[in-house]
């Protein structure tokens, strides 16, 4: 993964910026970016994928930039952005909401609807795919969202609070899924949920009032906690609670 962030001032209003003068490189192919509510991390995502344009600075995904128009069609096909919240589409099938996402993306239909196939495989949902989007629950819609990245072969995901409401076996399926994927998927992932925290992930971003505190691999993160705690989930709460003081 090579996603960099370089200068960026970025604010909903002028009289609150929610970055400024703000700088991140991510290189590693699994980033898992930590931080509480409010952090900036939704924000951040959302530049990430274009939604939002910095008011200064510059966005790349290797060295390919979305403020030219030579770049932008190929960033917006390489990086995928996935909100908390996934739409099912009125009166499509999964399939057929899978397919319309590479279709927006700038595929044929027929070569969407070809790539969806093995999208769905790979989400583990080619058993619902003639079923309507929106009876599928809220982990299985999560899958789907990755499985319309996929249909447009996106070389970036970016997943914002992916596990938020999903219960332990769903979340569990969810990890395993993004263990797979990065195999081949560059994944960055924000939550404010330390649990969250896998062994698939080879890099930990700390995100607090719209600044860096903490990046680095797992294994510096975890060290953070001295000898507070014996269990994975433990060690990262009391690792997050040295970076990131939080008023009570």
């Amino acid at each position: 993964m090579v996603l960099k962030l370089s200068g960026i001032n970025f604010g909903y209003n002028r009289k609150r910026w929610v970055f400024s003068d703000f700088s991140l490189t991510l290189t590693e192919r699994a980033t898992v970016m930590l931080g509480p509510n409010g952090a900036g991390k939704s924000t951040l995502m959302a530049l990430a994928a274009t939604h939002h344009r910095p008011r200064q600075g510059r966005i790349t995904w290797r060295d390919i930039a979305p403020d030219r128009r030579s770049g932008r069609a190929r960033y917006v096909r390489a990086v995928a952005w996935l909100p908390q919240n996934i739409v099912a589409i009125p009166g499509l099938t999964v399939r057929e909401q899978v397919a319309y996402s590479g279709w927006l993306k700038g595929m044929s239909r027929r070569a969407a609807w070809d790539a969806s196939s093995d999208a769905l495989a790979r989400t583990q949902l080619a058993a619902l795919g003639d079923r309507k989007s929106h009876q599928l629950s809220g982990g299985q819609m999560r899958r789907m969202g990755i499985a319309g990245a996929l249909t447009h072969h996106s070389e970036l995901i970016l997943l914002d609070e992916p596990t938020a409401g999903l219960d332990p076996t769903q979340r569990g399926v969810f990890r395993d899924l993004l263990e797979r994927l990065s195999v081949d998927v560059h994944v960055l992932v924000s939550t404010h949920q330390t649990e969250d925290l896998a062994d698939s992930y080879t890099q930990v971003v700390v995100l607090d009032h719209g600044a860096v505190r903490f990046q680095g691999a797992p294994e510096a993160f975890y060290a953070l906690a001295g000898n507070h705690g014996a269990l994975p989930r433990e060690r990262a709460e009391a690792a997050y609670a040295q970076v990131v003081r939080q008023d009570v």
